[in-house]
């Protein structure tokens, strides 16, 4: 999936062509990460315009970090750090997103097999659990195993230890458990 931001690119190829190293640098982790940090926004607001736009905020943000002469230890963290605080804003701006919205728009996750509607629940379920949980824990699951972070860069993205956010994991897995086994899905 490409995010369909290529007229950004060009007008910010166009912006400042003087500091081509930092140009060079600025393309090569949009093209690195921008469909991760699309997944990433577009998987906890549900609407792919919106996705699209956090996602153009994020490289803008980014763009104009590095346009102030600052550097980026790890971009990664960094970038997803900007998209979460975006997708938080965007909820706090806006709170009314329903699935009779999505429907208008065509979004219908669900396959044509019994199998894939079986794992639409289940993934469903799980994801409705997860949304349960306490906001620590939700967060660090979802960098973990739906955006793939490595432990170092959720440590840099929520600004803990590594192994605060290890011990957080482990709990919320725990915590996850006990949940589905209390819960079943309908």
């Amino acid at each position: 999936m490409v995010v369909p931001l290529v007229r950004n690119r060009q007008a910010i190829s166009s912006l400042s062509m003087e500091h081509s190293e930092m140009e060079q640098y600025f393309l090569t982790l949009y093209d690195q990460f921008a469909e991760s940090i699309f997944r990433h926004c577009y998987f906890r607001v549900s609407s792919r315009e919106v996705a699209e736009d956090l996602t153009q905020e994020s490289f803008m943000r980014v763009w104009n970090y590095l346009a102030k002469g600052m550097t980026i230890d790890n971009p990664k963290a960094f970038l997803y750090r900007i998209a979460g605080n975006l997708v938080i804003d965007y909820y706090r701006k806006k709170k009314d997103a329903s699935l009779e919205v999505l429907s208008e728009e065509g979004f219908n996750p669900v396959g044509d097999d019994a199998s894939s509607i079986l794992d639409y629940a289940t993934g469903q379920h799980m994801l409705s659990l997860v949304e349960k949980m306490e906001p620590p824990y939700r967060e660090v699951l979802i960098l973990r195993y739906v955006d793939d972070l490595s432990l170092a860069q959720i440590a840099k993205t929520i600004d803990e230890s590594e192994n605060v956010v290890s011990v957080r994991i482990h709990r919320a897995i725990e915590k996850l458990k006990k949940l589905s086994h209390n819960e079943k899905p309908n």
